[in-house]
């Protein structure tokens, strides 16, 4: 059976973007000649291993950091930094371990520092840090069977956790009640949050009804857009949401997943274009100029204010397309590629912290060079 979380339908209709595939045409002979270095010597220390060209060249320490023997590795999804430079994980993780945590939390040199979140086991997916006034907050979301969303303290205290909202309409009855886990588009699988200058926030259904929902300052429900749909306003799994704000306006972009596009919005909602050619983007970050794009086909994609590509790191489509169960099988993992990049953040230095969908967990740091 076919993971809902890979499946694109047959109906799609794919348009790849010129300037981005010109751009990673341009630079293959570069990266092929860092990748075949890395995958003819399995044994170079990663403290060797730099990847990536030009401006944009990054030192590779994979599995940086290290939990306590009594924590397992689970399927890591998303990766989170707070302003004292703290790395905050947030793993899948497994139903049938209900006491174990599902957040873990490291210093800025991958030493374990406290371990929460147990409640969303079996479903943990986004996190986001957020300064607000003078105190930093987590939010979260968990979908499967958990299908909900919080916000907490970054110690792990819950401010307020909610489920559907069945207010909009847009899902089955009892969905916020006794959630199961059940998939469709009318099913609440909430994936990752964006946040808004007045306060409130966006949430992406992005496994679940495929709509963007808007809530206040307060977490109060106010409308929701989008839907399931073929593009330009509707999605296939509008799986990342961030809000992009190098501008004069701010734009929301979604990461339409399934479509292998991004897609830009007001903040109401109104639609404004499409960038394509992407291998499944995941979601999104955003520094200085620099907009982050985790593909979990691919590799990392850093866009300039134009959306137009300026780097590609560690992408290893072709070969990870072609292997079955990758995810699992580590012997096929190769030193500076990835698998499944499923979230990637920036560090204050400029650094990147990256978290893949793999089987045992994997999160990476590259530490900029250039």
């Amino acid at each position: 059976m076919n993971d809902p979380r890979l499946t694109v339908p047959a109906t799609e209709n794919k348009q790849p973007s010129f300037n981005r595939r010109s751009f990673v045409a341009s630079t293959a002979l570069a990266i092929a000649a860092v990748h075949t270095s890395s995958s003819c010597s399995q044994g170079l220390a990663q403290s060797e291993l730099v990847i990536g060209e030009g401006a944009y060249k990054y030192r590779v320490r994979h599995q940086w950091a290290q939990l306590p023997d009594k924590y397992s590795w689970q399927t890591t999804h998303n990766v989170a930094v707070d302003k004292a430079g703290s790395l905050y994980v947030m793993h899948e993780g497994r139903e049938n371990l209900k006491d174990h945590p599902s957040i873990f939390v490291f210093d800025s040199q991958g030493k374990f520092i406290r371990a929460f979140g147990s409640q969303f086991q079996g479903g943990g997916h986004g996190i986001e840090v957020r300064a607000e006034g003078n105190e930093e907050f987590l939010y979260v979301t968990g979908y499967q069977q958990v299908k909900s969303f919080a916000k907490m303290s970054l110690t792990g205290d819950v401010v307020w956790q909610q489920r559907a909202p069945m207010q909009s309409g847009k899902y089955a009855e009892g969905e916020a009640d006794h959630p199961k886990k059940e998939w469709g588009r009318n099913r609440f699988m909430p994936t990752n949050f964006a946040f808004l200058q007045d306060g409130g926030f966006l949430l992406a259904d992005g496994y679940g009804s495929f709509f963007i929902h808007r809530y206040d300052a307060n977490g109060k429900w106010l409308s929701c857009w989008g839907g399931e749909g073929k593009g330009e306003g509707t999605f296939n799994t509008p799986h990342g949401i961030w809000i992009d704000t190098r501008g004069a306006e701010p734009i929301v972009v979604v990461t339409d997943r399934a479509h292998d596009a991004l897609q830009k919005f007001t903040v109401e909602g109104k639609y404004l274009g499409t960038v394509t050619g992407f291998q499944y983007p995941a979601n999104a970050d955003l520094q200085g100029d620099l907009l982050l794009i985790s593909e979990l086909k691919g590799g990392l994609s850093l866009l300039d204010k134009e959306y137009k590509t300026v780097g590609v790191i560690g992408a290893d489509t072709e070969r990870v397309k072609s292997i079955p169960k990758i995810r699992s099988d580590e012997s096929q993992w190769v030193n500076g590629k990835f698998v499944h990049p499923h979230d990637a953040c920036f560090a204050a230095d400029g650094s990147i912290f990256v978290a893949e969908w793999v089987e045992r967990g994997r999160v990476t740091k590259l530490e900029k060079v250039s």
